[in-house]
């Protein structure tokens, strides 16, 4: 069987209409989606981008791999079986469409083919869903019979949210004029952040003037959104005119989502929040998966890999943290042992952030490891039940529960930063000293 993934960079899983965002973004998604197996609930391990998709290919957790940063000196140990690699060496003819080769190299390993589009562009990530799928088509077209692994990495939904003209107010009731209207005071939080102030005098405006509604943005965001799946659709066109989509176990996936101005964080993805937590993961595999079926078990983008592998047929390594997830649609498509659901999910950012955050279904413990670019207190504390959007700290006000969570998260932390014989927690390793840089 062959696989294609498509991974969409900071897509939000609560924006695609599949998981019940009331715009309808993903047309094309929500149809893959009713073909094959969607679920609910999978939670990314890791925040931002090249954590994250290390942790994709690995089936590790950031903790056991020790990517925790964008950037920075830490580098994947030797020997880390990567998804490609193994894939390869199984005899599947690997390619990628994809950039991130250029900032780590481990993510070309394993790859016979490795293309990237986002050369001829001045700010790599701006590579439209276009360009990347115009080169995974021509791979398409020329594999012929060979067994192949595509991945595809789509950059749309990243800011500064810019699709095409005919995008930008699909979504939006106003008109640029709304969009500019002095008197709307709504953003001026974002405009008294640091970090407002660099956007507001780069992408944040129009030829009327400075844009003063959120919705706006929002709508903008939406309208990346479905540009990215037009780019779906377009790219399994292509796929059902190659003759292999009967062939083809199609996965698509994001890295991590976005905030849009919950948590006072705006139109970034910082913060460990579901906003940024919650992505989308789909599989389709006519023949060999049942349609319309949704999972709503909770699984981590640690298991991706475990899953992709089991699905055609190859026992996941044994170094990967993740589990197959095909038991939870049905225990007849595998041999491995039944899926057991975390009744925790420990991930990590660092971004203009250090933190860790333990996520149970009843609680969320968030905790800093270095003071933050929000101002935000060290540790914070939400109730999932009754606070499920998780507006309202109450570590302050139930310092037990918050007590026994930090002692939980630390614990563990301890333990496995012993287990892997590491000297120091690496989200303070990677995330103090851009923090003491920035803020001294």
């Amino acid at each position: 069987m062959n696989i294609l993934i498509i991974a969409i960079d900071t897509l939000r899983a609560q924006q695609m209409s599949c998981y019940g965002y009331e715009r309808r973004t993903t047309p094309a998604i929500d149809e893959l989606a009713s073909e094959g197996v969607l679920f609910e609930q999978m939670i990314c391990s890791a925040i931002p981008t090249q954590p994250s998709f290390t942790t994709i290919y690995t089936g590790m957790h950031p903790m056991s791999h020790g990517i925790v940063a964008n950037g920075g000196s830490a580098v994947l140990p030797r020997g880390v079986p990567l998804l490609p690699e193994i894939l390869l060496k199984a005899g599947w003819t690997t390619c990628a469409v994809d950039n991130l080769a250029h900032s780590k190299p481990w993510f070309h390993k394993g790859y016979e083919f490795y293309i990237d589009p986002s050369l001829r562009r001045p700010l790599r990530l701006s590579v439209t869903c276009e360009q990347q799928n115009r080169r995974a088509v021509e791979f398409l077209n020329q594999c012929g019979s060979e067994r192949f692994f595509l991945f595809v990495h789509y950059w749309d939904p990243h800011t500064p949210y810019f699709p095409p003209k005919r995008y930008r107010t699909m979504f939006y009731e106003g008109d640029e004029a709304t969009a500019t209207d002095p008197q709307n005071e709504a953003l001026e939080p974002l405009w008294r952040h640091p970090l407002g102030q660099r956007w507001r005098d780069t992408w944040l405006k129009l030829p009327e003037g400075r844009i003063t509604d959120p919705e706006y943005i929002r709508a903008l965001y939406d309208g990346s959104v479905r540009y990215a799946d037009d780019g779906v659709n377009a790219l399994l066109s292509a796929l059902d005119a190659s003759g292999q989509a009967e062939n083809t176990l199609v996965v698509l996936m994001g890295d991590h989502g976005e905030c849009l101005g919950e948590h006072g964080v705006w139109y970034d993805h910082h913060g460990l929040f579901d906003e940024n937590m919650r992505v989308p993961f789909i599989l389709r595999a006519p023949g060999q998966l049942p349609s319309g079926v949704r999972i709503n078990s909770a699984v981590q983008t640690i298991d991706a890999a475990p899953t992709i592998l089991d699905a055609v047929g190859i026992e996941p390594h044994s170094s990967m943290d993740g589990q197959s997830l095909l038991s939870t649609i049905d225990p007849s498509l595998t041999q491995q042992p039944p899926y057991e659901e975390p009744e925790r999910v420990i991930a990590s950012e660092c971004t203009w952030q250090a933190k860790w955050t333990l996520r149970k279904p009843d609680a969320r413990l968030i905790l800093a490891r270095s003071i933050d670019f929000y101002g935000s207190p060290p540790r914070e504390l939400y109730d999932r039940i009754h606070d499920p959007k998780e507006t309202r700290n109450i570590a302050d006000e139930q310092p037990e529960r918050a007590d026994a969570m930090e002692t939980e998260l630390e614990e563990w932390i301890a333990s496995e930063t012993a287990r892997l014989g590491r000297k120091i927690d690496p989200v303070i390793e990677q995330g103090r000293q851009k923090f003491a840089e920035r803020w001294r």
